[in-house]
């Protein structure tokens, strides 16, 4: 299709990636990446010309042992100009060791969903919001910027759809924190575009101060279809995960995120800046499956850019005088 016959060209408009794979990728691995090699990874990401890395998340070693090594890896990567660095914190004790370490942002969670909150995070959604508002606090008094990733937007595994009016009684509150953005988590795979044409549309109109991001798995095949459907409603930042790593345990037979390299390969096809080096993320995707013990769902990687041309079978030439000769 020509590009100016098509309808989602880009037109220079910038659709900005933040990676997650090192956090909530890493997070459901059973090996744990060596410290060196974890840092060697997002010192490559941070060559793609990705937007944001979440490099990894500052909470106890016994609740998330394959990141147990948080102050060190953020201590040691190599900061990009223009890259933000962010971290998963749940409590005011994980936020003070991410400052200490000098994490550019904290990223807190809870969930829209009252059941996946209590069965995630063992406490009540006030619990939660109560404990969330106390990091915001630290957050503001260090002036480090704080995001909000809201679980279950789209449903819950348990409770099925999540109200509307439940989702956005939560972004107001986090809104009148003075949160800087928040994430509109797909966190089960449950959503479908039209649903995230139609909340992500709202979201933006409700509170243009707020720094909108979506994140998207891939469990049921949709991702894609639901990266599409929220950047036609005006999404402009987007979490992926290198490989397609990730997942949730209240999931059954999920895959993992949307795969980083995957989307960005669509969305240049399709005429948007990304501002990420395909092949430089294809290189560091291709060193995945040496660090976790295993293949990665991401197919990119696996097949190559839709330009990558092979070479014909081996006996072309005699196919070629077999056919001329008829």
């Amino acid at each position: 299709m020509n590009a100016q016959h098509n309808p989602w060209h880009g037109a220079g408009r910038r659709i900005h990636i933040n990676e997650v794979g090192t956090r909530d990728g890493l997070q459901m691995e059973p090996v744990f990446v060596p410290t060196d090699e974890k840092i060697a990874l997002v010192d490559a990401l941070s060559r793609t010309g990705l937007a944001k890395i979440e490099v990894t998340a500052f909470v106890s070693p016994s609740a998330i042992p394959a990141l147990r090594d948080a102050e060190i890896v953020m201590r040691e990567i190599e900061r990009r100009p223009g890259v933000v660095y962010t971290a998963l914190v749940p409590n005011v004790r994980g936020a003070e060791r991410a400052i200490e370490a000098q994490t550019d942002e904290l990223n807190l969670v809870m969930s829209a969903s009252a059941t996946h909150n209590l069965a995630n995070l063992r406490m009540t959604q006030e619990q939660s919001f109560a404990a969330l508002a106390q990091v915001v606090r630290t957050a503001q008094q260090a002036q480090v910027p704080v995001n909000v990733s809201l679980s279950c937007v789209f449903g819950c595994p348990m409770e099925g759809d999540v109200a509307e009016a439940a989702v956005w009684g939560w972004v107001q509150r986090f809104a009148d924190l003075g949160v800087d953005g928040i994430t509109l988590c797909d966190t089960t795979g449950m959503a479908y575009p039209p649903q995230v044409h139609a909340l992500v549309r709202q979201a933006l109109a409700r509170w243009p101060q707020l720094a909108f991001t979506l994140h998207f798995h891939n469990t049921r095949g949709m991702g894609l279809g639901n990266v599409l459907a929220a950047i036609d409603a005006g999404a402009r930042q987007l979490d992926t995960s290198l490989g397609g790593l990730g997942g949730c345990p209240y999931a059954p037979g999920a895959t993992g995120n949307v795969c980083s390299e995957e989307v960005v390969h669509a969305l240049q096809l399709m005429g948007f800046d990304t501002g990420v080096d395909l092949e430089a993320l294809l290189a560091a995707a291709r060193r995945l499956p040496g660090l976790i013990g295993h293949e990665i769902p991401g197919q990119i990687a696996k097949a190559g850019r839709r330009e990558d041309l092979h070479a014909p079978p081996a006996d072309f030439e005699a196919i070629r005088e077999r056919a001329l000769a008829r």
